[in-house]
């Protein structure tokens, strides 16, 4: 059975850093393209950075420059750095296939307020 389990929000200050995880199990993380999606509220979901099984990255326009995704292949988990944190990035974030295809987890709220 594939699980997605998110872990590592928080509240931050504006400008400041979190580092997200997210743990999988089940063949989907070796066979998808993995993605850190959120939402925030009165929001649709949106992707906001997806990594290959290779290694290759893509990330939202409003991200760009800021967040790091990463992936560790041997422990089944994805990684998500967050610096220069903007209130605007206030959301709960979730992992799964970079097309959603994946069951969705509770996800892990992150707030940026000060």
């Amino acid at each position: 059975q594939v699980q997605l389990v998110e872990s590592g929000g928080g509240l931050v200050q504006p400008g400041g850093s979190l580092r997200l995880s997210c743990a999988a199990s089940g063949s989907i993380f070796r066979l998808y393209p993995m993605g850190w999606h959120r939402q925030a509220p009165g929001k649709q979901r949106e992707l906001v950075a997806f990594i290959t099984s290779g290694g290759s990255t893509n990330y939202a326009d409003s991200v760009k420059g800021r967040f790091t995704i990463s992936r560790d292949n041997a422990k089944n988990t994805v990684f998500l750095q967050m610096n220069s944190l903007k209130p605007e990035d206030t959301a709960v974030y979730y992992c799964n296939t970079a097309g959603g295809t994946g069951p969705w987890g509770q996800g892990t709220q992150v707030t940026v307020s000060s």
